[in-house]
């Protein structure tokens, strides 16, 4: 084997291995309002968009509110189980996302020192689909239960 066909063998190794071994929650998530079970009166987050921000992550979402207005809100952190600032959403200004497994996170979001909402997001042994599940009490004590189930761009 010639040196040029060996470094070509290596580079394609190397980069299936990057491909396999990067963290499946990254990338852009589109909701499947379809598939989806979402509680109603409530907003929904339309595309949720995970990526590398340095040595955090960085989460951006946007959808609308319940009376169907645009929505955005970021969060950048680490998958450490430790609350971190969130921005742009009134209903919450902490988050907290812990690595369960591979394909696993829990997730805790709070409102001035409360716990609001908690649930896991869970991405597929393909990586073709994410779903969350959590559940809460709104600010006016009604418990709720949402299901959003999200396609990969």
């Amino acid at each position: 084997m010639n040196r040029k066909t060996t470094v070509v063998i290596l580079a394609l190794c190397f980069a299936f291995g990057a491909v396999c071994f990067a963290d499946p929650q990254m990338g852009t998530w589109k909701l499947n309002e379809a598939k989806s079970k979402l509680a109603p009166g409530m907003g929904k987050n339309s595309t949720v968009i995970y990526q590398a921000d340095g040595d955090n992550i960085k989460v951006k979402v946007d959808g609308t509110d319940a009376q169907g207005k645009p929505t955005h809100n970021e969060w950048v952190g680490k998958f450490d189980g430790k609350d971190y600032p969130v921005t742009g959403d009134p209903n919450s200004d902490m988050r907290s996302y812990k690595q369960i497994d591979d394909h696993t996170l829990g997730i805790t979001i709070m409102k001035d020192g409360k716990v609001t909402m908690t649930g896991k997001v869970v991405v597929s042994a393909d990586g073709k689909t994410r779903t969350i599940k959590v559940h809460g009490t709104e600010s006016n004590g009604k418990k709720f239960h949402n299901l959003g189930t999200y396609d990969r761009e």
